[in-house]
């Protein structure tokens, strides 16, 4: 169904289904806000023309190890897939490949493109700045985005690649949209109000400021990947990025960073996947804290949660299903029975 909606939004078949694969892959990892709740923002921008209907990106510069690209407001997932490729590429040819892309869209979970890579037998690391969400310490309005960063280890042939994939706040701010969405508060410590005092109302924190993780560290390291991103793409940083649910005809104009190594040219592969896999042993063997049956390595729960999904599929939250079935209706795309659309009140047609 979700494929069949952005075909219906005007995406050719195969990257119509490229898109869908890669937010029904966050859900089923366990990271909802990363997935087909996004699909209705999606869609509105490519009905307003904010996002673009190409999949391809324009190569800007290409220099050796280092590229920038294009992306013409591109929905994310494909330049972002076609710049990692391309750092992969540079990597295998030069020992690393670095390449940015500017005016670019939300490119959704990180460790889509850090995963691609590992599983190639390459380091890779994916980052992208977001329209400001934190303040700095000490400052009363949002200056950085809840930045994302994710990097990739490769491992054995039989091995789960090690995949950090972190947002820069304290929770992912789609988090904080699905509370709002099934009338649930928010912890604690997630966000502050319009007047930067902690709330546990997503309302108000929706309206306010998301808090970064680490304090100082976090907004540190958030302001990094905004340099790293949109100040080095030449594309958009601080209040130049907009919000994905603002005005939704004006383009997001975020940014991204693709960075790829080679552990061959740093020694050999088979080292290196052997020395992780000794170190993955070493930080997950026992002791372990009272209560404690296991400790996970970056990465493992995601795998987990992916193969339990096969078995038993992905449960999503009533509003949200009866988003996509509405949505479905209204662009003519069939819906599964399973999946009935919502019962519309009496007098409506």
């Amino acid at each position: 169904m979700v494929g069949g909606i952005f075909a219906a939004a005007g995406l050719p078949g195969p990257a119509a289904a490229t898109v869908a694969g890669s937010l029904v892959d966050a859900d089923r990892r366990g990271v909802p806000s990363h997935g087909t709740m996004l699909v209705p923002m999606y869609v509105d921008r490519l009905r307003r023309g904010s996002v673009s209907t190409a999949t391809r990106a324009e190569p800007v510069v290409d220099l050796g190890a280092i590229a920038v690209l294009d992306a013409g407001h591109a929905l994310g997932v494909f330049t972002a897939d076609q710049g990692m490729e391309l750092a992969v590429a540079k990597a295998r040819q030069f020992g690393l490949g670095a390449v940015s892309v500017r005016r670019a869209f939300h490119f959704g979970a990180a460790g889509r493109y850090v995963r691609a890579a590992a599983r190639s037998g390459l380091v890779g690391v994916a980052m992208s700045n977001t329209r400001p969400l934190m303040p700095a310490p000490g400052g009363g309005h949002p200056v950085v985005g809840n930045n994302p960063l994710a990097v990739g280890l490769p491992a054995g042939p039989e091995d789960e690649p090690v995949v950090l994939d972190i947002a820069l706040s304290e929770v992912a701010l789609g988090r904080i949209r699905l509370a709002e969405a099934a009338g649930r508060p928010i912890p604690p410590g997630w966000a502050t109000d319009a007047l930067g005092r902690d709330t546990t109302d997503p309302a108000a924190a929706l309206a306010g400021m998301l808090l970064p993780t680490g304090g100082h560290k976090g907004f540190g390291l958030a302001l990094v990947v905004d340099a790293l991103t949109g100040v080095l793409s030449g594309g958009g940083y601080g209040q130049q990025v907009h919000g994905l649910y603002a005005d939704t005809a004006v383009p997001n104009d975020c940014a991204h960073f693709f960075l790829a190594l080679d552990p061959a040219a740093f020694g050999g592969p088979e080292e290196f996947t052997t020395r992780l896999a000794d170190l993955g042993r070493e930080v997950t063997a026992p002791p372990y804290a009272p209560g404690v049956d296991r400790v996970s390595l970056p990465g493992q729960r995601s795998a987990r949660r992916l193969r339990d999904s096969a078995r038993e599929g992905v449960a999503l939250d009533r509003s949200l299903l009866d988003t996509l079935t509405t949505l479905a209706g209204d662009l003519g795309v069939p819906v599964p029975p399973r999946y009935p659309a919502p019962a519309r009140p009496e007098g409506v047609h």
